[in-house]
C-alpha cells in the first residue's frame, strides 16, 4: 500500500487520533484519514464526529500491493474502536498485506494488542508498547512487551495511549521523514 493512511471506526480514541493526523500534516507528510466504513462520518470515543478523507470504497480503488518502510498503516486505540478495526476483515487482510510487502504499521493504546496481536504471528517476536491491561495480550502473541510511551522496532512504531499521542506521532514521523523534521516539529510545541 503505498503512503500513510490513518485508519477509523467508530469508538476510536480521538487525542491518540487527530495528534497523529495534525503532527504527520505539520512533518510534511501526505496521510490520509480512512474510516472502514460506506460513508466517512465516524464518531470517537466520546461523541466527537469526524469526517475522514476517504471511506473504505475509496480506499479501494487506490490500494496497491507495493509498500515500502515509509509507507505506513496507523491505528488509534480506544474502545470499540480498537475492536471495530479489528474484526474489519478486508482491513486485517490489507495490513497483512502491507506488512508482508514492507510496510510500515504504526499501533497506539489498545491497538497493539486488540489489532495486531489478532493477527496471529505476524508480529511475534517484535517489542511494542501498549494501554496497561492489555500485556498480557501481546504476550499471548509472542509480542515483547516494553513498558515506554512509545517503541519503535524497525518498521513497526507503537504507543502507550493517550497521554503519549504526540510521542507516538513523531516517533512515526522520525521514521518517514527523520528525526531533524520530527525535532523541528516538536520544537513548535515547546513554550518559549
Amino acid at each position: 500500500m503505498k503512503g500513510t493512511f490513518i485508519f477509523f471506526a467508530d469508538g476510536f480514541e480521538e487525542v491518540e487520533a487527530i495528534a497523529t493526523l495534525d503532527i504527520l500534516r505539520r512533518g510534511g507528510v501526505d496521510v490520509k484519514s480512512v474510516s472502514i466504513y460506506d460513508n466517512s462520518l465516524v464518531e470517537g470515543a466520546h461523541g466527537q464526529q469526524l469526517i475522514t478523507d476517504l471511506c473504505w470504497e475509496d480506499l479501494e480503488e487506490i490500494i496497491s500491493t507495493e509498500a515500502s518502510p515509509s509507507d505506513y498503516m496507523i491505528f488509534p486505540g480506544g474502545m470499540p474502536g480498537a475492536k471495530n478495526l479489528a474484526e474489519f476483515g478486508p482491513l486485517m487482510a490489507l495490513l497483512k498485506a502491507h506488512w508482508a510487502a514492507g510496510g510500515g504499521v504504526a499501533a497506539i493504546c489498545a491497538s497493539p494488542a486488540v489489532v495486531l496481536a489478532s493477527l496471529g504471528d505476524t508480529f511475534a517476536g517484535l517489542e511494542m508498547t501498549c494501554y496497561d491491561g492489555f500485556e498480557a495480550t501481546l504476550q499471548a502473541a509472542g509480542i515483547k512487551h516494553k513498558e515506554a510511551g512509545s517503541v519503535v522496532d524497525g518498521r513497526l512504531v507503537t504507543g502507550r495511549g493517550p497521554g503519549y499521542a504526540t510521542e507516538f506521532a513523531l516517533s512515526i514521523l522520525a521514521q518517514i521523514k527523520d528525526r531533524d523534521t520530527a525535532n523541528a516539529v516538536s520544537a513548535g510545541f515547546t513554550p518559549r
